[in-house]
């Protein structure tokens, strides 16, 4: 049952990414272009998922545990650090070049779109290259003494 929710769930979402146009790349240019023919219909379309999002967000953190869950997973960390700032910066980059988010982008891969594949293979790929750059951080953090890496703080 519950793949079944996520499912229709995942369903619903692609049917909205399509509905609000999210899934052409013109569109999203287009609301991006400030300082040409600006297009503010996806400044709507955001407009209505945050206040669906604050009022339900509301409604259903007043519950003792999700539906589907054992408990809410909600993030409690609020710092800005520079992967944060980074990754932000990344993801305003390739939104802006290839038209797409990762969930437009799946969604437009779907219908058979060559634009939104590639996006989705530079966002695979983009992906395999941090994990493998986390990985050998990680790596190289655990052979390095805390005294040696104290020293190369700034």
């Amino acid at each position: 049952m519950r793949h079944l929710t996520f499912f229709a769930a995942g369903m619903l979402f692609a049917a909205g990414l399509i509905l609000a146009g999210m899934t052409q790349p013109a569109k999203i240019v287009g609301f991006l272009d400030f300082a040409g023919n600006w297009d503010p219909s996806l400044a709507f379309v955001m407009l209505g998922a945050i206040g669906v999002h604050a009022i339900s967000y509301r409604l259903i953190m007043k519950r003792s545990s999700p539906i589907l869950a054992p408990k809410f997973l909600v993030p409690t960390r609020r710092d800005i650090d520079m992967p944060l700032v980074a990754g932000s910066v990344l993801f305003g980059v390739g939104w802006g070049l290839g038209g797409f988010c990762p969930g437009p982008g799946l969604v437009a891969t779907g219908s058979g779109s060559v634009h939104a594949g590639l996006f989705v293979v530079a966002l695979v790929a983009g992906h395999l290259v941090f994990a493998a750059y986390s990985t050998l951080q990680a790596r190289l953090r655990a052979r390095t003494p805390e005294r040696s890496r104290a020293v190369g703080r700034v």
